[in-house]
């Protein structure tokens, strides 16, 4: 059995396990490991497994992840998501579509905390979903802007996404952060704009919420300043070269918890239920990282990613017509593969393609989160949907997902734009870079 036979089983294996329920991180693990067995014996088999999971817990960069999901937490807890959304409520939620605009902005916020889509959609969905419904709006409008809200959890930085992606292809994590600054604005902009062309083509669908003085306006916001410090302390610090990310987020969860104190939320239950929480994402994050690291070893062994790469430029499309093809097959498979699970798999296969071609992976890693972020709110899968309908008992499943076709229309925009204009992307890490 020829190598390349035996990753191509590797795969199917893989989607089989998963397919019965198996955990992507240990589907990954017990793949990589198996197809290793196979191709190099048990010695050389042994060595990546136990190897590559000592090297992933024990890598300082890592660090990040817990201390950037222990200050979304931590922020959370304090109930700064929902001064934010109240600021924003109190400026744009008077004119049509004001409430939906406040939930994506408090999501584009609360990414800035949480790097986490899921988690943004849950926590603003909780905040906006009866404020939107008690103002009547539709349930397309109020459900759809929840769910593509929260996608701008992975990002807008800190990303969990970026941190893997980085890892992965070994980038800078402080630079894929920066990058996704500018394309994550943009694309808040997108969504703004499409609630304005929804309301404007079905007015019933976001009414007019009430009006606030000034005074109010600016009380909501000087309450909504805490969240503000955060992300200047941590993105700020970042892009000065004060901090680095991991630094960063040691201080953002510590300012966290120092506001958590502040606003009389210090008690044994919170901290326990922050605690394990975290823990439980961290658990889960980086057991999906050892597994990728133990995955890409079996798959660039069994020399499918020169196949693929062989196969992509034997069509004769060009760079860009590669990368079209390459970026379809990820919302298509996005369709049906979690966001996050679907990074990590192919990467090992498609990421040497991209660099073989000559694209920036800074600028490829931003793009490919988009286009994973697409999947979050695409059926049948589209996790975002799903997470959303739990919070929206009294709409139906089907309204979620045609609530959100506009933004996922956004999203193609944001991507073409990028793929347009890279500087989008690249234009704040190159001058992090040169200094």
């Amino acid at each position: 059995m020829s190598d390349a036979t035996i990753g191509l089983l590797g795969f199917a294996g893989l989607f089989a396990l998963m397919g019965v329920g198996v955990p992507v991180g240990v589907a990954m693990l017990v793949t990589g490991f198996l197809g290793s067995l196979a191709i190099t014996g048990l010695t050389s088999a042994a060595y990546t497994l136990s190897g590559q999971t000592f090297a992933s817990a024990s890598m300082y960069e890592l660090s990040v992840l817990p201390l950037f999901i222990l200050m979304g937490n931590l922020a959370s807890a304090s109930g700064l998501s929902r001064d934010l959304y109240d600021a924003a409520y109190r400026w744009i939620g008077h004119v049509r579509g004001g409430l939906a605009g406040a939930t994506v902005v408090g999501c584009a916020g609360f990414a800035a905390l949480s790097g986490s889509s899921i988690a943004s959609a849950v926590t603003m969905g909780r905040v906006s979903y009866p404020s939107m419904r008690r103002y009547k709006y539709g349930g397309r409008l109020a459900t759809g802007s929840i769910a593509a809200g929260g996608t701008l959890g992975i990002l807008i930085p800190p990303s969990t996404g970026f941190v893997l992606y980085a890892i992965l292809t070994e980038q800078s994590i402080g630079q894929l952060f920066i990058a996704g600054v500018l394309p994550g604005l943009m694309l808040m902009g997108l969504f703004l704009a499409a609630i304005a062309i929804v309301v404007r083509l079905r007015p019933a669908e976001g009414p007019r919420g009430p009006v606030f003085t000034l005074g109010e306006r600016l009380a909501a916001t000087r309450r909504a300043t805490g969240i503000f410090a955060i992300i200047l302390l941590t993105i700020g610090g970042i892009y000065a070269g004060i901090f680095t990310p991991v630094e960063a987020a040691g201080v953002g969860a510590a300012f966290a918890a120092i506001m958590l104190v502040l606003r009389g939320g210090l008690s044994r239950p919170t901290v326990s239920a922050v605690l394990r929480d975290s823990l439980k994402t961290t658990g889960m994050s980086f057991l999906i990282l050892i597994g990728a690291k133990v995955f890409a070893p079996f798959i660039a062994l069994s020399g499918l990613p020169g196949m693929v790469a062989e196969t992509l430029t034997g069509m004769g499309l060009g760079a860009y017509g590669t990368l079209i093809v390459i970026l379809i097959l990820y919302a298509l498979l996005g369709m049906v593969i979690e966001g996050l699970s679907l990074l990590v798999i192919t990467l090992p296969i498609v990421f040497p393609v991209i660099i073989g071609f000559g694209f920036d992976p800074i600028w490829f890693g931003v793009i490919m989160v988009i286009v994973l972020e697409m999947g979050l709110i695409s059926p049948p899968v589209g996790v975002n949907c799903f997470v959303v309908s739990t919070i929206a008992r009294d709409v139906r499943l089907e309204t979620v997902f045609a609530g959100v076709m506009p933004f996922w229309a956004a999203m193609m925009i944001a991507v073409a734009l990028l793929v347009l204009v890279p500087d989008i992307a690249l234009l704040l890490p190159n001058a992090m870079f040169s200094r």
